[in-house]
């Protein structure tokens, strides 16, 4: 019999149409006997005969679905992977966005487009120069990213259950996003503050342990949380837009979550631009914060600045209201890939590292 030979050997040899049976109708019959007959042969579910699934020939690449049940520590140990690589790979335009929210840079440091300032910094101070203070950022990434996604993980599900069970809450995306800045910025504050001031032109600190020394002697410990409430007013609304904004994309070009590497790095892309650019005028103010920078402070102000309202108040005083978007170029070009490698990467050691330890404990 015709479809016995093709449950034992598959299908093979000719069509399956007969009489009367359509050539689509015949292609039908083809996948359910792949399905179902050849499959009851060898050994699976024996005469479990199937329809096939159907698959939109437009749907793209078929993934497998992202693991529902990852833990905490996988989240951590994906965050702190994506956290380092992030910044790490985006260090350089970091350097320069620094520069370039300078409120009275040296002439030497005035650059009209990142790319330049790239160009002249590498030129004039030498090709590591951008790379000043890389050690001390990946140390600080490491452990704020995975406070930050583990965190944020584990608020999302839990606020969704409460607020739209068995859904995905935007609300619940961006209070998550907010508690987990307050860990994040915590573990990355006194990381932020040596970084910058050795980013500045004409840094006096070529080496970590110079910077932390000086600012300890000259500022006291409170000098590396001395921008940390302007660092919550930027990022608390920067993550509650970026994680909004992410999960929002998500819904649209990954509704069934799966792992997509493609969705995952233009959500996060979009996400990271729309956040940078509207929360530029606090990053400005932080850089000011964190820097206490010299030429601003003799500008007919004394001392050092101190809380948001005071670091406001010194940029509008110094350069008016443009002053308070200095930088936006540099902060939305770092931003973009920024974002996009956190997320992607984020994603595939997550997926990675779930995968293993089902399999793991399968294999028991």
């Amino acid at each position: 019999m015709e479809l016995e030979g093709r449950g034992a050997g598959g299908v093979a040899g000719r069509s399956a149409a007969g009489p009367g049976r359509s050539p689509g109708e015949s292609a039908l019959l083809d996948g359910w006997l792949q399905r179902g007959v050849g499959r009851g042969a060898g050994g699976g579910e024996a005469g479990a005969c199937r329809p096939p699934v159907r698959q939109d020939p437009d749907s793209g690449p078929d993934y497998e679905a992202l693991p529902a049940g990852a833990t905490v520590t996988t989240h951590m140990v994906a965050g702190a992977v994506a956290g380092i690589l992030e910044h790490c790979v985006m260090y350089p335009i970091d350097c320069v966005k620094t520069r370039m929210q300078s409120l009275q840079p040296d002439p030497a440091a005035r650059y009209r487009n990142v790319l330049e300032a790239l160009w002249r910094i590498i030129r004039t101070e030498g090709l590591w120069r951008p790379m000043r203070g890389l050690n001390v950022t990946a140390t600080g990434a490491g452990p704020a990213h995975a406070l930050y996604f583990a965190c944020y993980e584990k608020l999302k599900k839990t606020l969704s259950d409460v607020i739209h069970p068995g859904g995905n809450s935007h609300i619940a995306n961006g209070a998550a996003g907010c508690v987990a800045t307050l860990l994040h910025d915590a573990a990355m504050n006194p990381a932020e503050v040596v970084k910058q001031r050795m980013q500045m032109y004409n840094s006096p600190y070529h080496r970590v342990t110079d910077c932390v020394r000086a600012v300890w002697q000259n500022e006291g410990a409170g000098a590396f949380y001395r921008s940390y409430t302007t660092q919550l007013t930027m990022n608390v609304p920067f993550q509650a837009i970026h994680f909004m904004t992410y999960e929002f994309l998500q819904e649209h070009f990954n509704p069934q979550r799966r792992y997509n590497p493609s969705s995952h790095v233009l959500s996060g892309a979009c996400a990271g631009a729309v956040a940078a650019a509207a929360t530029t005028p606090l990053d400005v103010c932080k850089t000011l914060l964190n820097t206490q920078e010299s030429l601003a402070l003799n500008s007919n102000i004394t001392g050092h600045i101190t809380g948001m309202a005071s670091a406001f108040r010194t940029v509008y005083q110094v350069g008016g209201v443009t002053a308070y978007f200095r930088g936006v170029q540099a902060r939305v070009i770092y931003q973009i890939p920024s974002t996009a490698i956190a997320w992607s990467v984020y994603e595939f050691f997550k997926y990675l590292i779930t995968k293993r330890q089902e399999e793991w404990r399968a294999g028991k």
